[in-house]
């Protein structure tokens, strides 16, 4: 009876590394490539730790007391893991959400208790690909509902909880490799899991190459002009990340859209690892990586978040 959890925040974290040798071989590269299955958190993403930490931090600031309202913007996956830990610990949530992200997060963000609200799209928008103007308008929804409800907002673009959720994924990777990794590639979303993981993989070892992916159309810390549109949900807001420490990037590297969608349905075909468009992203940059500067290198990634969170999209 020892092994049995409190609740289901006992669970998030310590998700397993995978050896993907058959897209290694499939793509004809020398390294190795290893996913840390990240969707394999409650919520299905990496933003599990995320929310729990982001609570964590407000409780012990004394920013929120049972029964309050804790507000934030999401693309869904940050939502999904704040729905998760107010549920458990007795707040009120609700997520703010561009209709451009997929439906079915906000139909498992109402399942878990959230109240969601959406937001449209600006008028120059694709549907289904959220822009930084998109999320600028979530952003002032999330503002003005925070105002009227007086609630407290959960900012995954500046609690340092985002991070530190992050930091301990980073250790678990140094611990399931033996210390036996060479680069890290993450994109960038809100930053959290490209500086915590980095943070604590070069507090071990600053020789590890850390590189920062983007969509190609939003390589905004790249400094390449883009029309800023993308299918990568989640990421490539091309605007200023306060959690991203530039000092830990080595190099930037850009994704298309086509280059993501490929890599998402190998790394499900060869590796029965069933992951979201940022996977298939990663995938794609460790490719590029492996055929160039890092050959030969053992290389590690995120699965973000789960491929049935794109079931309504042109993913799969």
């Amino acid at each position: 009876m020892d092994n049995i959890k409190d609740s289901v925040l006992d669970v998030i974290g310590s998700t397993p590394l995978v050896e993907c040798s058959r897209l290694v071989d499939h793509y004809g590269l020398e390294g190795r490539i290893l996913a840390k299955l990240e969707y394999l958190n409650p919520g299905f993403s990496k933003k599990d730790r995320v929310g729990l930490h982001m609570v964590l931090e407000a409780e012990e600031a004394g920013q929120i007391n049972s029964g309050d309202t804790v507000v934030e913007l999401t693309s869904g996956n940050t939502g999904t893991g704040l729905a998760l830990a107010c549920g458990i610990k007795g707040y009120k949530f609700v997520a703010v959400m561009s209709k451009g992200n997929s439906m079915e997060r906000a139909r498992m963000m109402k399942a878990l208790g959230a109240e969601v609200i959406l937001v449209d799209q600006a008028p120059d928008s694709v549907p289904g690909q959220v822009s930084g103007r998109d999320l600028e308008l979530v952003d002032e929804a999330a503002q003005r509902i925070v105002q009227e409800r007086k609630a407290f907002r959960a900012d995954q673009f500046r609690m340092k909880g985002n991070a530190i959720g992050e930091e301990v994924s980073g250790e678990e990777i140094w611990k399931d490799t033996s210390g036996h990794v060479d680069v890290f590639v993450d994109i960038a979303g809100s930053g959290g899991s490209f500086t915590g993981i980095s943070t604590a993989l070069k507090r071990h070892d600053p020789s590890i190459r850390c590189y920062l992916a983007e969509p190609l159309n939003a390589a905004w810390f790249a400094g390449i002009p883009g029309t800023g549109q993308h299918k990568i949900q989640g990421c490539g807001y091309s605007r200023d990340l306060p959690l991203l420490d530039k000092d830990l990037v080595d190099g930037y590297i850009q994704v298309s859209d086509a280059e993501a969608r490929e890599g998402a349905r190998d790394l499900a075909r060869l590796e029965g690892i069933f992951g979201g468009y940022s996977s298939g992203a990663h995938v794609a940059a460790a490719r590029r990586l492996l055929e160039n500067q890092e050959k030969g290198n053992t290389l590690v990634l995120l699965v973000c978040d789960s491929g049935l969170k794109y079931l309504s999209t042109d993913l799969y």
